[in-house]
């Protein structure tokens, strides 16, 4: 066979140069790839001189649109992002009937999921690239959303202060003391409540309990500080209390259902009698709280009403109009089931 001449730099194939992506773009304009995304898609949220930033970094790195992704989108008139995190049962609920509220008023929905290591920022890089037009925060639960005032945005779940953020939530102080005046009627004066961690919404849990007992001179309330907000916390927080307490509460308002569900877990392995000898409340009436193994009495909220008044108000924010007080509390309903009854003589 004849020799055939090395090839020239010019014949050899080429690998095809890598796309330019938002990150990039974001790298080279120093701001978050969610500035990006709304910038390059003309939506408000950056100054004028960001914008002309931004726009300057995307020329120059010769940034081009997904054409692909962008008619994928294009299939739901506009998307909404999800931010969530490990916070039991309820959540599920709360995303089955997040999907049916977008459902309704045919937005697409995209989820970022946050843990204890994959925190706020991380969780909204994974949805940068779908485009959402407004968001939702189940969790992490922060005082300050990092996208707070750069679009629609719509905390379920906890207060927040600034004055571009909306909050729908259950209303704390109704709860508690539906909870504090069902234990109160039924002779019980020794209440201890399990908190759900250090969280903004065990905290205003906490502290709207405390107001409620604090309206009766007759009950003492104790706090016993659980790790965090699953079954186990509950499990081991109340194991710790019984090894502790020299004689028990008669009953226990806890941070949720999972909790309580732990908490009845440790109360049944000791031998102590619910609710014969110790009372116990949770709080959401999950699916969890209804299980006839459980029969959790609990606090009710609704999910398809929060998650209904919350996609509600995103879509009326990315339309222009007036949306009333920025703040919505939903009110509560005590569901009473076999985990309460009257205090041991």
């Amino acid at each position: 066979m004849p020799d055939v001449p090395p090839a020239t730099p010019e014949a050899r194939p080429r690998r095809p140069a890598r796309r330019v992506t938002l990150a990039d773009v974001a790298r080279a304009a120093d701001v978050s790839p969610t500035l990006v995304s709304l910038v390059l898609r003309d939506r408000p949220g950056a100054s004028p001189a960001t914008r002309e930033r931004v726009l300057a970094a995307a020329a120059d790195l010769g940034y081009r649109p997904d054409l692909r992704a962008r008619s994928l989108a294009s299939l739901d008139s506009q998307m909404l992002g999800v931010l969530f995190g490990q916070e039991g049962h309820f959540h599920l609920e709360l995303l089955e009937a997040l999907y049916g509220a977008a459902e309704q008023v045919r937005w697409g929905l995209a989820l970022g999921f946050s843990t204890p290591t994959r925190d706020e920022a991380t969780a909204l890089t994974s949805l940068q690239d779908l485009r959402f037009d407004a968001l939702v925060m189940l969790g992490p639960q922060v005082a300050e959303p990092r996208l707070a005032g750069q679009l629609p945005l719509v905390v379920l779940g906890w207060e927040v202060a600034h004055p571009e953020v909306d909050v729908v939530r259950s209303d704390d102080d109704a709860a508690m003391s539906l909870a504090l005046e069902h234990l109160h009627d039924l002779g019980h004066r020794r209440i201890a409540h399990l908190r759900g961690g250090p969280g903004l919404v065990a905290a205003s849990r906490a502290a709207a309990l405390a107001r409620a007992a604090d309206r009766h001179e007759d009950v003492t309330l104790e706090v016993v500080e659980c790790a965090g907000q699953d079954q186990m916390d509950g499990f081991l927080a109340m194991t710790e209390m019984l090894a502790d307490a020299d004689t028990l509460p008669t009953a226990v308002v806890a941070y949720s259902d999972d909790v309580a569900a732990g908490a009845l877990t440790a109360l049944n392995r000791a031998g102590v009698r619910v609710p014969e000898q110790v009372s116990l409340v949770g709080h959401d009436d999950s699916r969890l709280a209804g299980a006839e193994v459980l029969g959790i009495t609990t606090l009710r909220q609704d999910p398809r009403t929060l998650a209904d008044l919350a996609v509600r108000r995103l879509v009326a924010r990315a339309g222009g109009e007036d949306v009333g007080e920025r703040v919505q509390l939903v009110a509560p309903t005590l569901v009473q089931r076999r985990t309460t009854g009257p205090a041991p003589a």
